[in-house]
């Protein structure tokens, strides 16, 4: 069953930038909606204030304000995407969830795709859901799109969130935790310190969910998707795919090395030498497979995995896609040039490269791909030249995954003149095949000035 139009079909194809030109284009936001949001998700939250318990009342004011203002900051950075028909296509899955569940009818559902690469989904308060891009890319069909929803759905009727708080309110204020803040307010040294240790482990984090939380929201997850003409096994497919998603796997000095080495500018060893001060020299440590599924994204997917087992060992009949098998390929695609786009928008250059290259191991000289390779290369050199690179950059370290670290020691490895010569020089070597594309003819030009200073 298709529920969306060939109407709908033909504004994706339009969206993902596959109309004649075959270039993607990133859809432009829409301000005044994501603005008139803000208003609607502001009312409710000023009312939600209001109706907080009097007992500890300021407590719960200042996290529900700060919850409040990480939902503003989602709106305020167009981090929701705004696009008509992904938002078409993703009210039409919500629907069918709601309409084989009559009690969440009762419920404000607001779901939205998140520009985000980082592949996770939320529920951030106010109704509000976020899909992030950087998940729904990684997916096979709509059963596992209906599972996530239904997971972040359970996570909000079963109020995961504000039980978290008040949680965290009546422990922050017993009479134990109150003794020792007393205690440490009349110490004279340490007292930072010995707050830190006391809050440990109690601190409230609005976007981080419990293991048993994550237990619950899968359970009722697929009781919900049960009542849904959706396939069930999208469940645990989906915990599947999530307990690889951190994966390391692309070499990027290969990927750097081929793609950056030109006949007019060859590819330099120093562009790519480890600065051992940093990040060399560390003892290998014996893999400890409890602290690695710790440090997961989406932890215990292989417990979580036999739980849910049973619940859908006798469901049969069921489909993995029933509103648009055509839409949900155009999105996934398109949402792989989006997250690139997203990630320089909002000035993060090395995540933006590193989102580049990934895709560059699908889509090889694609123009718009090849384009932003020079983009970045030119905003660096900006930044660079004004001493403000630190801002637009993430750093090597330890905790960082082994071959984005790579990425990283490469940008730190540049000078100034490195990233107006690899620009020109990458660039100049795709013009007689891109020329025609208007893009790519500014980052050319830009190149050209900056390799001439």
């Amino acid at each position: 069953m298709k529920i969306l139009s060939a109407l709908t079909t033909l504004c994706l194809l339009s969206m993902a930038g596959l109309a004649q030109s075959q270039i993607f284009t990133p859809v432009a936001q829409n301000e005044a909606r994501l603005k008139n949001l803000v208003s609607k998700y502001e009312l409710q939250y000023n009312a939600e204030i209001e109706g907080l318990p009097s007992k500890y009342k300021a407590d719960y004011k200042e996290i529900y304000k700060s919850r409040w203002e990480n939902i503003k900051s989602v709106f305020d950075k167009k981090e929701v995407y705004t696009s008509p028909a992904a938002q078409q296509y993703l009210d039409a899955v919500v629907s069918e969830i709601v309409k084989s569940n009559p009690v969440l009818k009762d419920y404000q559902l607001n779901c939205y795709f998140s520009r985000s690469g980082v592949p996770n989904a939320s529920y951030i308060g106010e109704g509000i859901i976020l899909f992030n891009m950087g998940l729904f890319q990684r997916l096979d069909n709509e059963s596992e799109v209906a599972f996530i929803l239904c997971h972040e759905i359970a996570h909000y009727i079963l109020k995961h969130t504000d039980n978290s708080i008040q949680r965290h309110v009546s422990i922050m204020n017993s009479d134990a935790v109150q003794d020792e803040l007393r205690k440490i307010k009349k110490a004279d040294y340490g007292k930072r310190e010995a707050v830190e240790k006391l809050t440990k482990g109690i601190t409230f984090n609005s976007r981080r969910h419990s293991r048993d939380h994550e237990s619950q929201a899968d359970s009722m997850g697929v009781a919900l998707l049960l009542n849904t003409r959706f396939n069930p096994g999208g469940a645990t497919k989906t915990l599947a795919i999530l307990d690889d998603i951190d994966k390391d796997t692309l070499d990027i000095e290969a990927c750097l090395r081929k793609e950056l080495n030109v006949p007019a500018y060859p590819f330099q060893n120093r562009w790519i030498t480890k600065n051992t001060g940093l990040l060399g020299g560390q003892a290998k440590l014996k893999k400890d497979e409890k602290l690695e599924d710790s440090l997961k994204t989406h932890p215990d997917c292989k417990a979580r995995i036999a739980l849910l087992e049973p619940m859908i060992a006798n469901a049969g009949g069921r489909q993995d896609f029933l509103v648009n098998k055509e839409v949900f390929d155009s999105l996934r695609k398109t949402f792989k040039y989006e997250i690139v786009e997203y990630a320089f928008a909002v000035d993060n250059y090395t995540y933006s490269l590193h989102y580049t290259l990934m895709l560059m191991q699908q889509y090889p000289k694609d123009p718009y791909l090849v384009t932003q390779i020079g983009r970045i290369m030119n905003a660096c050199y900006t930044a660079q030249k004004t001493h403000t690179l630190g801002k637009f950059i993430d750093l090597p370290a330890p905790y960082q995954p082994a071959n984005y670290n790579v990425l990283l020691q490469f940008i730190q490895n540049l000078y100034l003149e490195d990233f107006a010569g690899i620009s020109y020089n990458y660039l100049k070597a795709h013009a007689t095949q891109l020329n025609s594309y208007p893009g790519f003819q500014h980052e050319l030009n830009l190149s050209t000035k900056y390799n001439l200073q």
